[in-house]
């Protein structure tokens, strides 16, 4: 993601290049120092589904990469949200007073 910027929370790291006139996408990134199959796949879900909820509100042609730390794999889904917000709006990507659902 050259070009792109990113922001760190304590259970994951945003990277974020906006390219103009494109869809927006989001990807993964969930390595084995998450957890085993399970729980990296149950930590993907999660981060899947408060990713779609987000994706409409980030500019046109963002690619959004989130990667997943350790201490991803104990968090809730809430607490994922929160830091999902939280490094969102660090990057200037959402209001502070959007409503998606959050608790944050």
């Amino acid at each position: 993601m050259r070009g792109g910027v990113r922001a760190g929370r304590r259970r994951l790291v945003l990277h974020v290049l906006v390219s103009y006139g494109e869809r927006s996408k989001a990807g993964f990134v969930v390595s084995k120092a998450v957890g085993n199959s399970v729980v990296r796949h149950r930590v993907t879900r999660r981060l899947r589904h408060l990713v779609a909820q987000r994706l409409g509100t980030l500019p046109e042609g963002s690619a959004l990469v989130v990667r997943a730390l350790p201490a991803a794999a104990q968090a809730s889904s809430a607490e994922l949200g929160a830091d999902l917000d939280a490094a969102l709006r660090r990057l200037g990507l959402s209001s502070p007073r959007d409503n998606t659902g959050s608790t944050a």
